[in-house]
């Protein structure tokens, strides 16, 4: 088993190079085209967040809102990086990046809202989000084992009893790694589709900003997609030459 120079491999290599650079493209550059334009309102990412999560019942557990109980409370925070926003919800925190949480524009409230219906996921108990939690260990050691196994069991030999069994290994988590990926899909769709809501039925953005908010979200989304596909056609591709060999 060698990738080198099979044209199926590096054909995969190369669509999924464009596919992520095309989609990380379109991410910047529509982040960017928002994040010069403000809301209204003038609410900052840290405001929308908070406003998205009481307007669900739930309260920010730092010192501007005090959680109706420890359970319920979700610690806003700023972080380091650009758009490296997540929620986390081991300790409850909405970790905003630098350009979303004092920022004022609509690619911030539309970054801020989404980050927040992810822990509202978390608050209603959201099946998906529990099931992606539950593969994030796997998935973790899983996309960087995978291929040391294929590697290792390629130098042993596929033939081999072996060496297919230690790529066999290596395949399995590379799958536990794609279905993380293929999971993460109706998580994000479902905060980005609780995003919106809560922004137009909060009146927090309206008109143009909703829409500017909603291109923000789509892209986003994208770059999830792509990875998703890039990682389906790796994996289809070692199932295949598995076979073969």
């Amino acid at each position: 088993m060698y990738f080198g120079f099979d044209p199926t491999w590096i054909l995969i290599m190369f669509v999924s190079v464009v596919l992520g650079g095309v989609t990380q493209g379109y991410i910047t550059s529509t982040y960017r085209k928002w994040s010069q334009v403000g809301t209204t309102r003038g609410m900052t990412g840290a405001q929308v967040a908070q406003r998205v999560l009481e307007s669900n019942g739930i309260g920010d557990s730092g010192a501007t809102v005090q959680p109706a109980s420890a359970r319920r409370g979700v610690r806003i925070q700023p972080i380091g990086g650009s758009l490296t926003d997540n929620y986390d919800p081991r300790n409850k925190t909405l970790n905003l990046s630098e350009g979303v949480y004092g920022s004022s524009s609509v690619a911030a409230a539309g970054v801020a809202a989404h980050e927040a219906g992810h822990a509202v996921q978390d608050a209603e108990g959201y099946v998906w989000g529990k099931v992606r939690t539950l593969l994030v260990p796997a998935a973790s050691f899983g996309s960087g084992a995978a291929w040391v196994l294929i590697f290792v069991g390629a130098l042993i030999g596929a033939a081999s009893y072996m060496g297919h069994f230690v790529i066999l290994t290596g395949i399995a988590f590379y799958a536990a790694a794609v279905l993380f990926q293929v999971v993460t899909l109706p998580v994000e769709f479902d905060a980005s589709r609780r995003a919106m809501a809560s922004l137009e039925a909060t009146g927090t953005l309206s008109g143009e900003q909703l829409g500017g908010a909603r291109q923000v979200l789509t892209a986003a989304a994208l770059t999830y997609v792509a990875a998703a596909l890039i990682a389906l056609l790796q994996l289809l591709y070692l199932l295949g030459f598995l076979r073969r060999d």
